[in-house]
């Protein structure tokens, strides 16, 4: 480790996102990748796009792409930024307006990147456990903090906040409130995003990804929707050229495609409606989720020795060594085929499960 390094820095644990297997022939439902391929348009754009186009420097505010999310959402150009991923987004945000010692709140648990970029901008952390149905903890409307997120639909549980909750923590809140929607389009009811309300707030920023309903998470491409004056800001934090020009042709030729997304969220809702409820058959306490995964609980029971037989089997779902989360899995929405293969796994591995907590 380099004597060099900010204190912080050393000190801190950093983000672990889920495993990424080599192997084709494991089941990954770990880290709710989308199981279905793009748009045919999308992998049209991307070949066109690999010729002497490359040489050059991509639009570096991806104009094109901030024009078709404008339309496509009802916005204006302005009103929006293309990231890297939303982790940028994220990231930009934490650096625009956290400093040291200045507070960022959110409810628990939730996308564990929030703690990661506070802890590097040496920001405060003001963490209050969801209710035990993942409904908005009271505390969060009165913590006076610069950065208040709320991830909707939340990970690792899939629930959704209510948009009348979503609106008056908008109005409670004295800093910006930033609402996570990486899994809003796999929701089962319409009107259920924040977008709209960024006419009505200056405080208020939504995130979107591709990584999830598009199937883009190997392009990295998020966009950011709030007011222009926040949008500006943003601007100065950024990158130059933070988005490539496979990544902006590939965005570009998504939302273009739209129908071609929905059908992807409707085969995927279909197959949650079936693991949940077989999940619940097996005596799992499964969370009402709106996202393209589910969480599955055994209260009072160690579930890393299920996990652990997972994989031994080729299956790979999402376990946090956490306390308050030992007891549960995270599980993406696969194919039907990978569906039927969990369940099946699951049956035949019970005595893999712990008697209780440590």
């Amino acid at each position: 480790m380099s004597p060099y390094l900010r204190k912080n820095i050393t000190a801190l644990k950093g983000y672990a996102p889920g495993e990424q297997p080599q192997n084709d022939d494991i089941i990954k439902l770990n880290t709710n990748e989308n199981p279905y391929p793009p748009s045919p348009r999308v992998l049209k754009a991307l070949r066109k796009a690999t010729d002497l186009t490359l040489r050059l420097y991509p639009e570096p505010l991806g104009d094109s792409l901030r024009s078709l999310a404008a339309t496509a959402y009802g916005v204006r150009p302005d009103n929006v930024l293309a990231g890297n991923g939303s982790d940028e987004l994220l990231s930009i945000l934490v650096r625009c307006f956290v400093g040291r010692g200045d507070r960022a709140a959110y409810p628990v648990p939730t996308y564990t990147l929030y703690d990661t970029l506070i802890d590097i901008q040496e920001g405060e952390r003001a963490v209050i456990s969801y209710l035990p149905d993942f409904s908005l903890p009271e505390a969060l409307f009165s913590q006076q903090a610069a950065l208040t997120f709320v991830c909707n639909p939340n990970s690792p549980s899939g629930t959704l906040v209510p948009l009348p909750e979503i609106e008056k923590l908008a109005r409670s809140v004295t800093g910006v409130l930033v609402v996570d929607e990486a899994y809003i389009d796999f929701a089962e009811e319409d009107g259920v995003s924040a977008l709209p309300l960024i006419r009505d707030f200056s405080n208020l920023v939504v995130l979107r990804s591709f990584s999830k309903s598009f199937s883009l998470a190997g392009l990295r491409i998020g966009l950011a929707f709030a007011a222009e004056g926040i949008i500006t800001d943003m601007i100065k934090v950024k990158d130059s050229y933070n988005l490539n020009r496979l990544s902006l042709a590939a965005a570009c030729a998504a939302l273009q495609d739209m129908q071609w997304m929905l059908r992807n969220v409707r085969r995927i809702q279909k197959s949650r409606q079936r693991l949940t409820l077989q999940l619940r058959k097996m005596g799992f306490h499964v969370y009402p989720s709106q996202a393209n995964f589910v969480m599955a609980r055994r209260e009072g029971q160690n579930l890393g020795g299920l996990y652990e037989a997972l994989k031994r089997r080729g299956i790979l779902v999402r376990y946090f060594d956490v306390p308050g989360l030992q007891d549960s899995l995270r599980i993406s929405v696969g194919t039907p085929r990978e569906v039927r293969a969990l369940l099946r796994a699951i049956e035949t591995t019970e005595t893999d499960l712990s008697p209780g907590l440590p």
